[in-house]
Protein backbone atom coordinates (compact mmCIF):
# COMPACT_ATOMS: atom_id res chain seq x y z
CA UNK A 1 0.00 0.00 0.00
CA UNK A 2 2.78 2.26 0.69
CA UNK A 3 4.54 1.86 -2.77
CA UNK A 4 1.20 2.72 -4.50
CA UNK A 5 0.20 5.73 -2.49
CA UNK A 6 3.90 6.84 -3.52
CA UNK A 7 3.79 6.32 -7.28
CA UNK A 8 -0.09 7.98 -7.49
CA UNK A 9 2.08 11.24 -6.84
CA UNK A 10 5.03 10.88 -9.33
CA UNK A 11 4.81 13.18 -12.00
CA UNK A 12 3.66 12.66 -15.59
CA UNK A 13 6.41 12.26 -17.83
CA UNK A 14 6.67 15.68 -20.17
CA UNK A 15 6.74 14.53 -23.93
CA UNK A 16 10.04 14.97 -25.29
CA UNK A 17 9.45 17.88 -28.52
CA UNK A 18 12.29 17.08 -31.34
CA UNK A 19 14.82 19.58 -31.63
CA UNK A 20 14.39 20.76 -34.76
CA UNK A 21 11.13 21.84 -34.11
CA UNK A 22 11.69 23.49 -31.33
CA UNK A 23 14.43 25.56 -33.79
CA UNK A 24 11.48 26.10 -36.12
CA UNK A 25 8.73 27.41 -33.94
CA UNK A 26 11.22 30.15 -32.27
CA UNK A 27 12.31 31.14 -35.90
CA UNK A 28 8.91 31.55 -36.75
CA UNK A 29 8.12 33.93 -33.21
CA UNK A 30 11.28 35.47 -34.49
CA UNK A 31 10.10 35.99 -38.12
CA UNK A 32 6.24 37.46 -36.07
CA UNK A 33 7.73 39.40 -34.15
CA UNK A 34 10.05 41.29 -37.32
CA UNK A 35 7.18 41.88 -39.00
CA UNK A 36 5.63 43.43 -36.35
CA UNK A 37 8.29 45.54 -35.61
CA UNK A 38 8.91 46.58 -39.23
CA UNK A 39 4.94 47.47 -39.89
CA UNK A 40 5.55 49.31 -36.55
CA UNK A 41 8.02 51.11 -38.23
CA UNK A 42 6.49 52.05 -41.43
CA UNK A 43 3.38 53.51 -39.97
CA UNK A 44 5.61 55.46 -37.90
CA UNK A 45 7.51 56.59 -40.93
CA UNK A 46 4.06 57.05 -42.80
CA UNK A 47 2.62 58.94 -39.79
CA UNK A 48 6.19 61.22 -39.56
CA UNK A 49 6.20 61.88 -43.16
CA UNK A 50 2.62 62.82 -42.95
CA UNK A 51 2.67 65.29 -39.91
CA UNK A 52 5.94 66.76 -42.10
CA UNK A 53 3.64 67.36 -44.59
CA UNK A 54 0.82 68.91 -42.30
CA UNK A 55 3.68 71.18 -40.23
CA UNK A 56 5.65 72.05 -43.50
CA UNK A 57 3.98 72.06 -47.03
CA UNK A 58 6.07 73.22 -48.87
CA UNK A 59 10.19 73.15 -49.95
CA UNK A 60 11.88 75.80 -51.25
CA UNK A 61 14.60 75.70 -54.39
CA UNK A 62 16.90 78.63 -54.45
CA UNK A 63 17.76 79.22 -58.44
CA UNK A 64 21.10 81.82 -58.89
CA UNK A 65 21.19 84.11 -61.35
CA UNK A 66 24.05 83.81 -63.17
CA UNK A 67 25.82 86.25 -65.94
CA UNK A 68 24.34 86.20 -69.23
CA UNK A 69 21.43 83.67 -67.93
CA UNK A 70 18.03 84.12 -69.10
CA UNK A 71 14.84 83.62 -67.47
CA UNK A 72 13.24 80.65 -69.60
CA UNK A 73 16.46 78.81 -69.57
CA UNK A 74 17.22 78.79 -65.74
CA UNK A 75 13.19 77.76 -65.22
CA UNK A 76 14.40 74.53 -67.59
CA UNK A 77 17.29 73.62 -66.05
CA UNK A 78 15.21 74.08 -62.52
CA UNK A 79 12.77 71.32 -63.78
CA UNK A 80 10.05 74.08 -64.44
CA UNK A 81 7.58 72.84 -66.71
CA UNK A 82 7.37 75.03 -70.04
CA UNK A 83 3.60 75.61 -69.36
CA UNK A 84 4.54 77.00 -65.48
CA UNK A 85 7.38 79.01 -66.91
CA UNK A 86 5.27 80.84 -69.56
CA UNK A 87 2.24 81.54 -67.19
CA UNK A 88 4.61 82.99 -64.65
CA UNK A 89 6.23 84.92 -66.87
CA UNK A 90 3.06 86.40 -68.49
CA UNK A 91 1.51 87.00 -65.34
CA UNK A 92 4.52 89.29 -64.30
CA UNK A 93 4.63 91.53 -67.33
CA UNK A 94 2.67 94.24 -66.04
CA UNK A 95 4.37 93.79 -62.41
CA UNK A 96 7.67 93.26 -63.39
CA UNK A 97 9.70 92.53 -66.85
CA UNK A 98 11.59 88.97 -65.42
CA UNK A 99 13.73 89.11 -68.41
CA UNK A 100 15.73 91.78 -66.40
CA UNK A 101 16.34 89.79 -63.88
CA UNK A 102 20.10 90.43 -62.82
CA UNK A 103 23.06 88.44 -62.49
CA UNK A 104 24.22 87.40 -58.88
CA UNK A 105 20.51 87.43 -57.40
CA UNK A 106 18.48 84.32 -56.93
CA UNK A 107 14.53 83.27 -57.90
CA UNK A 108 13.54 81.30 -54.78
CA UNK A 109 10.98 78.72 -55.99
CA UNK A 110 8.41 77.23 -53.15
CA UNK A 111 7.23 73.68 -54.15
CA UNK A 112 4.53 71.27 -52.74
CA UNK A 113 6.85 69.02 -50.43
CA UNK A 114 4.41 65.80 -51.47
CA UNK A 115 3.33 66.99 -54.89
CA UNK A 116 6.55 68.57 -56.35
CA UNK A 117 4.07 70.95 -57.81
CA UNK A 118 5.35 74.41 -58.01
CA UNK A 119 3.33 76.98 -55.90
CA UNK A 120 5.31 80.19 -56.01
CA UNK A 121 8.28 81.81 -57.71
CA UNK A 122 9.79 85.09 -55.84
CA UNK A 123 12.56 87.54 -56.87
CA UNK A 124 14.42 89.93 -55.08
CA UNK A 125 13.52 93.33 -57.40
CA UNK A 126 15.98 95.89 -55.64
CA UNK A 127 16.63 97.30 -51.71
CA UNK A 128 13.03 97.70 -50.66
CA UNK A 129 10.41 95.19 -52.97
CA UNK A 130 10.47 91.66 -53.53
CA UNK A 131 8.32 90.16 -56.75
CA UNK A 132 6.12 86.80 -56.20
CA UNK A 133 4.14 85.21 -58.63
CA UNK A 134 1.68 82.56 -56.88
CA UNK A 135 -0.29 80.05 -58.44
CA UNK A 136 -4.19 80.54 -58.39
CA UNK A 137 -5.57 77.03 -57.42
CA UNK A 138 -8.91 79.22 -58.38
CA UNK A 139 -8.01 78.84 -61.67
CA UNK A 140 -8.98 76.16 -64.14
CA UNK A 141 -6.69 73.42 -63.57
CA UNK A 142 -4.44 75.68 -61.20
CA UNK A 143 -2.85 76.96 -64.25
CA UNK A 144 -3.45 80.48 -63.43
CA UNK A 145 -0.96 83.23 -61.87
CA UNK A 146 -0.92 86.47 -59.63
CA UNK A 147 2.12 88.41 -59.15
CA UNK A 148 2.22 91.39 -56.63
CA UNK A 149 5.15 93.70 -55.76
CA UNK A 150 5.83 93.36 -51.83
CA UNK A 151 8.16 95.86 -49.87
CA UNK A 152 10.70 93.48 -47.66
CA UNK A 153 9.67 93.39 -44.55
CA UNK A 154 12.76 95.04 -42.57
CA UNK A 155 13.54 95.45 -38.87
CA UNK A 156 14.26 99.02 -38.64
CA UNK A 157 16.71 100.30 -35.76
CA UNK A 158 17.88 103.92 -35.37
CA UNK A 159 21.19 105.29 -35.00
CA UNK A 160 22.59 108.80 -34.28
CA UNK A 161 26.46 109.24 -35.53
CA UNK A 162 28.34 112.73 -34.90
CA UNK A 163 31.75 113.30 -36.59
CA UNK A 164 34.37 115.77 -37.77
CA UNK A 165 36.33 115.98 -41.18
CA UNK A 166 39.82 115.66 -41.19
CA UNK A 167 40.10 115.02 -44.70
CA UNK A 168 36.79 114.55 -46.87
CA UNK A 169 33.54 113.07 -45.59
CA UNK A 170 34.03 109.46 -47.16
CA UNK A 171 36.95 109.26 -44.55
CA UNK A 172 35.52 110.42 -41.62
CA UNK A 173 32.53 108.44 -42.04
CA UNK A 174 34.93 105.40 -42.55
CA UNK A 175 36.29 106.29 -39.56
CA UNK A 176 33.52 105.93 -37.53
CA UNK A 177 32.74 102.26 -38.96
CA UNK A 178 29.30 103.76 -41.05
CA UNK A 179 28.53 101.79 -44.38
CA UNK A 180 29.61 103.63 -47.28
CA UNK A 181 25.98 103.86 -48.51
CA UNK A 182 24.85 105.74 -45.04
CA UNK A 183 27.91 107.98 -45.99
CA UNK A 184 26.83 108.52 -49.72
CA UNK A 185 23.27 108.87 -48.59
CA UNK A 186 24.34 111.82 -45.98
CA UNK A 187 26.19 113.72 -48.98
CA UNK A 188 23.11 113.20 -51.39
CA UNK A 189 21.01 114.90 -48.73
CA UNK A 190 23.46 118.13 -48.53
CA UNK A 191 23.87 117.77 -52.22
CA UNK A 192 22.33 121.02 -52.91
CA UNK A 193 24.05 123.23 -50.11
CA UNK A 194 27.19 121.61 -49.47
CA UNK A 195 30.16 120.86 -52.51
CA UNK A 196 31.29 117.72 -50.81
CA UNK A 197 35.08 118.44 -53.16
CA UNK A 198 35.52 121.32 -53.15
CA UNK A 199 33.61 122.96 -49.99
CA UNK A 200 34.69 120.66 -47.42
CA UNK A 201 36.97 121.98 -45.07
CA UNK A 202 38.70 120.58 -42.06
CA UNK A 203 37.17 120.69 -38.82
CA UNK A 204 33.95 120.38 -40.25
CA UNK A 205 31.23 118.89 -38.33
CA UNK A 206 28.38 116.76 -38.87
CA UNK A 207 25.41 114.27 -37.22
CA UNK A 208 23.16 112.10 -38.53
CA UNK A 209 20.11 110.41 -37.31
CA UNK A 210 18.95 107.19 -39.27
CA UNK A 211 17.87 104.07 -39.67
CA UNK A 212 19.33 100.64 -39.96
CA UNK A 213 17.58 97.80 -41.47
CA UNK A 214 17.93 94.34 -40.04
CA UNK A 215 16.44 90.76 -41.42
CA UNK A 216 16.38 87.73 -39.49
CA UNK A 217 18.45 89.35 -37.15
CA UNK A 218 21.38 90.72 -39.27
CA UNK A 219 22.60 93.53 -40.18
CA UNK A 220 21.40 94.27 -43.95
CA UNK A 221 22.17 98.27 -44.91
CA UNK A 222 21.10 101.47 -44.05
CA UNK A 223 17.81 103.02 -44.29
CA UNK A 224 16.92 106.46 -44.86
CA UNK A 225 18.15 109.51 -43.27
CA UNK A 226 15.57 110.62 -40.65
CA UNK A 227 17.03 114.11 -39.85
CA UNK A 228 20.58 115.33 -40.09
CA UNK A 229 23.43 118.79 -39.48
CA UNK A 230 26.17 119.69 -41.34
CA UNK A 231 28.14 122.77 -39.99
CA UNK A 232 30.88 124.49 -41.97
CA UNK A 233 32.41 128.06 -41.67
CA UNK A 234 28.78 129.12 -43.52
CA UNK A 235 27.00 127.89 -40.11
CA UNK A 236 24.91 124.77 -39.17
CA UNK A 237 23.02 123.01 -42.35
CA UNK A 238 19.54 121.01 -41.17
CA UNK A 239 17.84 118.64 -43.18
CA UNK A 240 14.54 116.88 -41.97
CA UNK A 241 12.82 114.27 -43.71
CA UNK A 242 9.11 114.02 -43.65
CA UNK A 243 5.91 113.12 -45.22
CA UNK A 244 3.24 115.56 -45.88
CA UNK A 245 -0.38 114.68 -45.50
CA UNK A 246 -0.39 114.51 -49.71
CA UNK A 247 1.93 111.78 -49.74
CA UNK A 248 4.96 113.97 -51.04
CA UNK A 249 8.36 113.25 -49.14
CA UNK A 250 11.82 115.52 -48.83
CA UNK A 251 14.44 116.59 -47.06
CA UNK A 252 13.58 120.05 -45.60
CA UNK A 253 15.48 122.67 -42.99
CA UNK A 254 14.42 123.48 -39.83
CA UNK A 255 12.46 126.61 -40.68
CA UNK A 256 10.33 124.20 -43.74
CA UNK A 257 12.09 125.31 -46.32
CA UNK A 258 13.30 122.49 -49.04
CA UNK A 259 17.01 121.74 -48.95
CA UNK A 260 16.79 120.74 -52.40
CA UNK A 261 17.77 123.19 -55.11
CA UNK A 262 15.84 123.21 -59.00
CA UNK A 263 19.73 122.27 -59.98
CA UNK A 264 22.22 119.58 -58.31
CA UNK A 265 25.53 121.40 -57.97
CA UNK A 266 28.00 119.22 -59.85
CA UNK A 267 26.80 116.58 -62.86
CA UNK A 268 29.06 113.96 -61.90
CA UNK A 269 31.66 112.15 -59.51
CA UNK A 270 35.21 114.02 -60.44
CA UNK A 271 38.87 113.95 -59.51
CA UNK A 272 39.05 117.58 -60.14
CA UNK A 273 38.42 121.03 -62.03
CA UNK A 274 40.98 120.65 -64.58
CA UNK A 275 39.44 123.89 -66.32
CA UNK A 276 37.38 126.76 -64.55
CA UNK A 277 34.98 129.12 -66.30
CA UNK A 278 36.49 132.03 -68.20
CA UNK A 279 35.70 134.72 -70.27
CA UNK A 280 39.24 135.07 -72.21
CA UNK A 281 40.76 133.32 -75.15
CA UNK A 282 42.98 130.65 -74.51
CA UNK A 283 45.19 128.79 -76.17
CA UNK A 284 45.10 124.82 -76.91
CA UNK A 285 48.38 123.55 -78.71
CA UNK A 286 47.23 119.63 -79.17
CA UNK A 287 44.79 121.87 -81.75
CA UNK A 288 46.73 124.53 -82.56
CA UNK A 289 43.60 126.92 -81.57
CA UNK A 290 42.89 129.63 -79.22
CA UNK A 291 39.16 129.34 -77.51
CA UNK A 292 37.43 130.89 -74.91
CA UNK A 293 35.69 128.41 -71.82
CA UNK A 294 33.34 129.21 -70.63
CA UNK A 295 32.57 126.43 -68.91
CA UNK A 296 33.82 124.11 -66.10
CA UNK A 297 35.99 120.92 -67.31
CA UNK A 298 35.82 118.37 -64.59
CA UNK A 299 38.19 115.61 -64.88
CA UNK A 300 37.07 112.07 -64.54
CA UNK A 301 37.87 108.03 -65.43
CA UNK A 302 35.75 107.80 -69.03
CA UNK A 303 32.76 105.84 -68.28
CA UNK A 304 32.21 107.54 -65.28
CA UNK A 305 28.09 108.69 -64.87
CA UNK A 306 27.37 111.78 -66.39
CA UNK A 307 23.79 113.15 -64.68
CA UNK A 308 21.45 115.60 -65.60
CA UNK A 309 21.28 118.69 -62.54
CA UNK A 310 17.38 119.32 -63.15
CA UNK A 311 14.42 118.13 -64.19
CA UNK A 312 14.06 118.81 -68.18
CA UNK A 313 13.54 117.90 -71.73
CA UNK A 314 16.58 116.70 -74.36
CA UNK A 315 16.44 119.28 -76.83
CA UNK A 316 19.87 118.03 -78.36
CA UNK A 317 21.58 114.86 -78.17
CA UNK A 318 24.54 113.89 -80.69
CA UNK A 319 27.43 114.78 -82.54
CA UNK A 320 28.52 118.59 -81.67
CA UNK A 321 31.87 118.84 -83.93
CA UNK A 322 34.30 120.53 -81.45
CA UNK A 323 32.02 119.32 -78.48
CA UNK A 324 31.73 115.70 -79.62
CA UNK A 325 29.38 113.70 -78.33
CA UNK A 326 26.89 116.30 -76.67
CA UNK A 327 23.71 116.95 -74.88
CA UNK A 328 21.96 120.10 -74.48
CA UNK A 329 18.92 119.60 -72.11
CA UNK A 330 16.45 123.15 -71.71
CA UNK A 331 14.71 123.31 -67.73
CA UNK A 332 12.77 126.00 -68.22
CA UNK A 333 12.59 129.38 -70.09
CA UNK A 334 16.02 130.48 -68.14
CA UNK A 335 18.24 127.46 -67.73
CA UNK A 336 20.08 125.07 -70.42
CA UNK A 337 22.71 122.99 -69.47
CA UNK A 338 25.36 121.29 -71.87
CA UNK A 339 27.12 118.13 -71.77
CA UNK A 340 30.27 117.46 -73.98
CA UNK A 341 32.92 114.72 -75.20
CA UNK A 342 30.86 112.06 -73.60
CA UNK A 343 32.25 108.61 -74.58
CA UNK A 344 28.15 107.54 -74.59
CA UNK A 345 25.00 109.14 -75.06
CA UNK A 346 22.52 107.51 -73.06
CA UNK A 347 19.18 109.79 -73.81
CA UNK A 348 17.71 110.92 -77.04
CA UNK A 349 16.21 114.20 -78.51
CA UNK A 350 13.01 114.97 -77.39
CA UNK A 351 12.75 112.89 -73.39
CA UNK A 352 11.91 114.05 -70.89
CA UNK A 353 14.50 113.63 -67.68
CA UNK A 354 14.47 114.07 -64.27
CA UNK A 355 17.26 115.51 -61.95
CA UNK A 356 19.53 113.02 -61.06
CA UNK A 357 19.08 110.75 -64.41
CA UNK A 358 21.80 109.47 -65.98
CA UNK A 359 22.41 110.97 -69.78
CA UNK A 360 25.71 109.91 -70.68
CA UNK A 361 29.55 108.68 -69.72
CA UNK A 362 32.40 110.88 -69.39
CA UNK A 363 34.41 110.82 -72.58
CA UNK A 364 37.49 111.99 -74.35
CA UNK A 365 35.67 113.13 -77.74
CA UNK A 366 36.29 116.25 -80.41
CA UNK A 367 38.24 118.44 -79.14
CA UNK A 368 39.77 116.97 -75.61
CA UNK A 369 43.03 116.36 -74.71
CA UNK A 370 41.85 113.48 -72.16
CA UNK A 371 38.91 112.41 -70.26
CA UNK A 372 37.04 114.89 -68.71
CA UNK A 373 33.34 116.39 -69.02
CA UNK A 374 32.40 119.75 -70.65
CA UNK A 375 29.85 121.11 -68.14
CA UNK A 376 28.20 124.70 -69.32
CA UNK A 377 24.97 126.26 -68.36
CA UNK A 378 23.15 128.65 -70.63
CA UNK A 379 21.06 131.32 -68.25
CA UNK A 380 18.60 133.47 -70.84
CA UNK A 381 21.05 132.75 -73.52
CA UNK A 382 24.03 133.73 -71.98
CA UNK A 383 26.93 131.03 -70.61
CA UNK A 384 27.36 131.46 -67.07
CA UNK A 385 29.66 129.93 -64.22
CA UNK A 386 27.51 127.58 -62.30
CA UNK A 387 30.03 127.84 -59.67
CA UNK A 388 28.95 131.43 -58.85
CA UNK A 389 25.10 130.65 -59.56
CA UNK A 390 22.30 130.74 -56.63
CA UNK A 391 19.60 128.38 -57.62
CA UNK A 392 15.96 128.56 -55.59
CA UNK A 393 14.54 125.78 -53.77
CA UNK A 394 12.29 123.59 -54.37
CA UNK A 395 8.52 123.85 -53.06
CA UNK A 396 8.78 124.12 -49.18
CA UNK A 397 6.62 122.01 -46.57
CA UNK A 398 3.20 122.75 -47.37
CA UNK A 399 1.32 125.40 -45.33
CA UNK A 400 -1.28 123.08 -44.18
CA UNK A 401 1.43 120.56 -42.61
CA UNK A 402 3.92 123.12 -41.19
CA UNK A 403 2.75 122.99 -37.79
CA UNK A 404 2.85 119.34 -38.12
CA UNK A 405 6.09 119.50 -39.47
CA UNK A 406 7.30 121.99 -36.98
CA UNK A 407 6.49 119.53 -33.91
CA UNK A 408 7.97 116.47 -35.78
CA UNK A 409 11.37 117.93 -35.80
CA UNK A 410 11.16 119.90 -32.69
CA UNK A 411 12.57 116.77 -30.66
CA UNK A 412 15.48 116.03 -33.35
CA UNK A 413 16.36 119.83 -33.50
CA UNK A 414 17.05 119.22 -30.06
CA UNK A 415 19.12 116.08 -29.95
CA UNK A 416 21.17 117.25 -32.79
CA UNK A 417 21.79 120.67 -31.22
CA UNK A 418 22.08 119.40 -27.78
Amino acid sequence: MQTAVAERFLPKPRPKWPLAAILVLLSLTGALFSLSRLRAAEKSVEEAAAMTVARYPYVSRSVEVSAGAAYGKLMEEAGVGGADAAGIFAAAEDVYDLSRIRAGRTIELTLARDTGKLRRLGYQIDSEETLYVTRDERAADGAGWVAERQPIPYEVSTRTVEGEITTSLYGAGLALGLDERAIIALADVFQWTVDFVLDVRQGDRFEMIYEERHLDGRYVMPGKIIAAKYVNEEGPHYAFYFKDSGGQEGYFDENGGSVQRVFLKTPAEFRYISSGFTTGLRYISAFNTSTGHRAVDYAAPTGTPVRTVGDGTVVFAGWGGAYGNKISIRHNSVYTTNYCHLSRILVRSGQQVSQGKTIGLVGSTGYSTGPHLHYEMVKNGTKINPLRETFPSTAPVPAADRESFLASIKPLLEQLDK
